[in-house]
């Protein structure tokens, strides 16, 4: 009840003042059997609720080394896609071949 009061106050804020808002979410380990068989056994908590009140949803996961994927998991307007990037001492850069 009250994440969804929140999010709901985040969305009005949003709309009011024309800004977009960015909410991060943490993920946990699925330990149940079926995860056994699943790609990636971490779901995110929060559930519905996080999912209802996003517009577009990103998944941030770490690849080999420096590099990092985003992959686009839920939008009205974008495709389902990933692009992969860095993050170096100058900031984020693109990945390196």
């Amino acid at each position: 009840m009250h994440l969804a009061r929140f999010l709901r106050m985040l969305l009005r804020l949003a709309d009011e003042f024309g800004v977009a808002v960015l909410i991060t979410n943490q993920v946990v380990a699925q330990v149940d059997g079926a995860s056994m068989f699943a790609a990636d056994p971490k779901k995110p908590i929060g559930g519905n609720i996080m999912a209802h009140a996003s517009t577009t949803r990103l998944y941030l996961r770490k690849g080999r080394g420096e590099t990092r994927i985003c992959k686009i998991y839920d939008s009205p307007c974008l495709p389902e896609a990933e692009a992969m990037f860095a993050i170096t001492p100058q900031g984020i850069a693109d990945v390196r071949d």
